[in-house]
């Protein structure tokens, strides 16, 4: 399926911002099931310094660094993107997590396979998420003795899906975990690196990722622009079979209406925009994010 996207992201600033140094992680990977017709971001004012490079995860970014004192700064970007149908994979055919725990173990003297290094990056504490014994008691029906990796991570996901309630008022960016699972309460984000700390409580190799969903508009109604917003969902590994993506927050397996950002450990590694700034003093932030299929007609949102 193929899709146009739009993301802007608008900042005011009460006061003029001298200098601004700033990552952007708003370009998508590419993945075998992905194929980028068109990028392109458009930033005012011109910054001063560019630079494109892969981060430690292999997410593509944007180094800017912008000079001239503003008081508002855009950055929009447009992609032009057609998703593949992911090869189906049974979850029965994943290996029993409890040896999947095993064999993520440091192995000691035996070297690591280049997949295995990449995956034990995904196994231990971040900064936003932290190894506590909560997540593993709250998790631990999931965990049945013998039950394959990829069953386990779908039952999480039914889980988090059943018991807490999508609530954008209830959570922002710096609430901890232990709250957002005491008020059973949040947003993709949280639902995201909910189930990631769970699995990760038993030893479990799991990852944030950022991307996109196409919703869909009320029957009789057009798509507007601006209407959508970015999504999170997590990635499972297990030796045998790779990585496989559930999506908490709507209990699906991510296909075709997922759009692939990057991916990390938390939020932290991969937030669309993070940096500092010189002066500024308080601001407004605007985001809108409009995801189409490619032959949609748009319309302004009201």
């Amino acid at each position: 399926m193929r899709y146009r996207i739009r993301h802007e992201t608008l900042y005011d600033y009460q006061q003029l911002v001298l200098l601004s140094q700033q990552v952007l992680h708003l370009a998508p990977r590419p993945l075998a099931w992905q194929q980028i017709h068109t990028a392109h971001i458009n930033i005012e004012p011109a910054p001063d310094f560019s630079q494109t490079s892969n981060d430690s995860f292999g997410n593509p970014n944007q180094t800017i660094e912008l000079n001239q004192p503003h008081q508002h700064l855009s950055l929009i970007s447009e992609l032009d993107i057609s998703v593949l149908a992911r090869k189906p994979v049974a979850l029965s055919s994943s290996l029993p997590w409890q040896v999947v725990t095993a064999m993520c173990r440091y192995p000691g003297s035996a070297a690591l396979t280049p997949e295995q290094r990449d995956a034990l990056i995904f196994r231990h504490e971040s900064p936003l998420i932290r190894i506590k014994h909560e997540f593993a008691d709250w998790a631990a029906p999931c965990f049945v003795p013998g039950r394959p990796i990829f069953q386990v991570a779908h039952a999480l996901m039914q889980r988090i899906f059943t018991e807490l309630t999508f609530d954008p008022e209830a959570t922002d960016i710096g609430t901890p975990l232990l709250e957002v699972l005491r008020k059973k309460r949040g947003v993709c984000q949280d639902f995201a690196q909910l189930m990631i700390a769970c699995l990760r409580a038993y030893g479990l190799p799991a990852r944030y990722v950022s991307g996109y969903l196409l919703t869909q508009p009320p029957p009789g109604q057009a798509r507007l622009i601006g209407a959508d917003a970015s999504h999170a969902w997590v990635s499972v590994w297990c030796p045998s079979q790779g990585w496989m993506d559930f999506d908490p927050t709507n209990n699906i397996s991510p296909s075709q209406q997922h759009i692939t950002l990057a991916w990390g450990r938390d939020f932290t590694d991969i937030s669309p925009l993070r940096g500092v700034i010189h002066g500024g003093g308080h601001h407004e932030l605007t985001v809108r994010v409009t995801v189409a299929p490619y032959e949609d007609q748009l319309l302004p949102e009201a």
